[in-house]
């Protein structure tokens, strides 16, 4: 059936798949079929807690699919940031499940399809965030699913008993769901494009890079996440917090004995002092010598995954999500030397990258020149560099027999247009209502403010249904000359090379770091003139007394690390 042929009595009767577990009734809204709340995998508690994801129950009949289906266990946003950022909650068990659009349920029509995996840290975010409507994909002619995965301790937790990574299996299993079932709802197995925001895009990162995942999709974009493992003794340190507080055994036998709600709570408590600025102990994906065999940055960098194409990019003002809300932004600017101290230890470098931002933007307040940096060293420096392995660049770790002019192209995008709400800028998050083309949704404006402007939405919306088509999103891939697609006020355009002169002050400070320490003399920290001479090296060990103590002076004066 072609994608615009449109059954003349499909308002007046709900559309049934058969998927492997049972069938499904969806409805027609506007001409879309929707599913919503499909099973993927079995309710993971009871004997199930803290394990892989298995199949769920089949079942007799047919299984109504018209509302979404619980969301897995979270904490509440904090009151400062729920005014930005919607997070229903819809209670039950059964939160391992899936949304599915559709322009045509029909086996024949082998659409493109595209698989959301959302953000919110690992701990917060589902599929059912209004933002995240597939209408928009559906009606362009793309089969659009969404998926719920566990979160926090439930998803993220490293235990001794347990495996590692089950919020990440359940994403694989997810999309091995996908492979299979995605046909007879209208969708191309073959043709799988899965993108994702923040801890949606961390995830494909390490997706990307495990082989267990070969296979299963044909491009993936990272919008403002890296690839990258978080260093398991930090996630471990959470869990040791928690069962500190809970007076058990840091095992998953103890926690799965834990009242769920007591569980949250505590999850939350102990979790108020980390921060994308500040790092500290938090629960991400980790090395596990199985579904993530290495780092997953180093082995895209070397050759994995060669044949996906990439759509890469970040939010030019990313930082002001995590500052504005609560005043943060102002609080950094006061604490100024010693915020940028704090800064210097968590990038590992020395004054030299500091005073080169100050030169680079003069009228950038203390707060934007911290912001700026971390963005910078977290996440614009990975995603460089992964574009530079897919441009045929040379690349020092580069695998020689997997050469980069081989490999399926990237293309970058920076989202530029600042927010009506006062203070936020083109901040962390704020794209997603253009890449959905629900920027009219109340959901978006609590973030975008009133009045966002529609042809951004479909400009960049159009980008992204391209991009899943036929891998073009339609500006000039990454090479030599950095290429860049900036989506902001008036038309779309591309610039080349807009983050150079800052990311060159990184590879500056690899190369001073390689070449080992400098003078050792410590001067006081009063600006970057002034910051200390001597540079922290990545080994902890080796990083100077005075940034580290300005950074639990931060901490304890209320700074970026209490969001």
């Amino acid at each position: 059936m072609a994608v615009d042929a449109v059954d003349p009595l499909a308002e007046t009767k709900d559309p049934v798949v058969a998927t492997p577990y049972g069938a499904v009734r969806g409805r027609y809204e506007n001409g879309i079929a929707v599913f919503r709340g499909i099973p993927y995998a079995a309710p993971p508690f009871g004997a199930r807690r803290f394990r892989p994801p298995v199949p769920p129950e089949p079942w007799d009949g047919v299984r109504d699919a018209g509302a979404f289906g619980p969301t897995p266990p979270k904490p509440p946003y904090s009151e400062a940031f729920a005014r930005l950022l919607s997070d229903p909650v819809v209670p039950g068990d059964d939160c391992l499940n899936l949304n599915v659009w559709t322009p045509a349920p029909d086996p024949g029509a082998r659409l493109p399809v595209m698989v959301w995996i959302h953000g919110g840290a690992l701990t917060r975010g589902s599929s059912a965030v209004p933002v995240y409507d597939g209408r928009a994909f559906a009606r362009d002619g793309v089969v659009f699913v969404s998926v719920n995965y566990r979160l926090g301790v439930e998803g993220y937790g490293l235990f001794p008993d347990a495996p590692a990574n089950p919020g990440l299996r359940d994403q694989l299993a997810a999309l091995e769901w996908v492979r299979e079932s995605v046909a007879r709802f209208g969708g191309d197995p073959d043709r799988v494009t899965v993108f994702g925001e923040s801890a949606g895009a961390i995830s494909i990162g390490a997706l990307l890079a495990s082989p267990r995942a070969q296979g299963l999709f044909r491009r993936a974009a990272l919008q403002s996440g890296p690839p990258e493992a978080s260093d398991r003794d930090k996630v471990r340190r959470m869990v040791r917090r928690m069962a500190t507080r809970l007076k058990i055994p840091a095992t998953a036998e103890a926690f799965a004995a834990v009242d769920r709600d007591l569980l949250l709570r505590t999850q939350a408590d102990v979790s108020r002092l980390s921060s994308p600025v500040l790092g500290g102990p938090a629960f991400g994906i980790v090395v596990d010598g199985d579904l993530v065999p290495r780092d997953p940055l180093e082995a895209l960098v070397e050759g994995a995954a060669p044949d996906v194409g990439l759509l890469l990019g970040w939010t030019r003002d990313e930082y002001r999500l995590w500052l504005v809300p609560g005043g943060l932004l102002e609080r950094v600017d006061r604490l100024g030397p010693v915020a940028l101290a704090g800064a210097m230890a968590r990038c590992h470098c020395g004054h030299e990258v500091p005073r080169g931002y100050r030169a680079l933007h003069p009228e950038g307040g203390t707060a934007d020149l911290v912001g700026q940096m971390i963005t910078d060293h977290l996440l614009r420096v990975p995603l460089h560099r992964l574009a530079d392995a897919r441009s045929g660049r040379p690349t020092a770790s580069l695998d020689a027999d997997v050469p980069g002019e081989h490999r399926a192209p990237a293309h970058v995008y920076e989202f530029a247009w600042p927010s009506n709400v006062p203070g936020l800028g083109a901040c962390h998050a704020l794209e997603l209502g253009f890449v959905f083309d629900t920027a009219d949704v109340p959901a978006s404006a609590k973030l975008a403010g009133e009045g966002a402007p529609r042809e951004l939405a479909d400009a960049m919306h159009g980008a992204w249904v391209r991009f899943a088509v036929d891998g073009d999103p339609g500006w000039s891939a990454w090479d030599a000359s950095h290429p860049v697609r900036i989506f902001g006020e008036g038309d779309p355009h591309t610039v080349l090379g807009p983050r150079d002169r800052e990311l060159a002050l990184w590879e500056d400070e690899s190369a001073r770091a390689a070449a080992g320490p400098a003078d050792p003399a410590v001067r006081p920290v009063g600006s970057v003139e002034d910051a200390p001479a001597s540079r922290p090296s990545v080994d902890a060990s080796a990083r100077i007394a005075t940034p580290l103590s300005a950074v639990r002076r931060f901490r304890r004066s209320g700074g970026a690390g209490r969001t």
